[in-house]
């Protein structure tokens, strides 16, 4: 079964994001910042994680580049879900690692194909 890590501080996003992966029978682990994030990376590897860019405290950005840079989690996916939809911000995501970047309000038909194309490997 697919574990993902949300790192979200909007409880609606939060609900929303849930609700989708939840219906694609997928675990879903949530934190509100990125410090928490870390604590629970600790613990447990999950197969994805989904991050916004804008939270309390450390970025999205910032943890996507401190979990690509670390060799306990860089081989997992990392997808950005944010409001920061340019392609300046489409950009910097990908050179600090994000493997896909989806704007909000997020597609749920987009994030399950991206969810299932980068969890594939994991599977076969």
């Amino acid at each position: 079964m697919t574990t993902v890590l949300l790192v979200e501080d909007s409880l609606t996003d939060t609900q929303v994001l849930t609700h989708y992966l939840r219906q694609a029978g997928i675990t879903v682990v949530s934190v509100t910042s990125g410090e928490e994030a870390q604590l629970k990376l600790q613990l447990q590897q999950p197969d994805l994680v989904i991050l916004d860019v804008i939270l309390p405290g450390q970025s999205g950005f910032e943890l996507c580049r401190q979990l690509k840079t670390n060799s306990l989690t860089q081989r997992i996916p990392v997808v950005i879900c944010s409001t920061k939809g340019t392609d300046a911000d489409k950009l910097w995501g990908s050179m600090l690692g994000a493997d896909a970047y989806i704007p909000k309000p997020v597609d749920q038909l987009k994030l399950m194909q991206t969810i299932q194309q980068l969890t594939a490997f994991k599977h076969n």
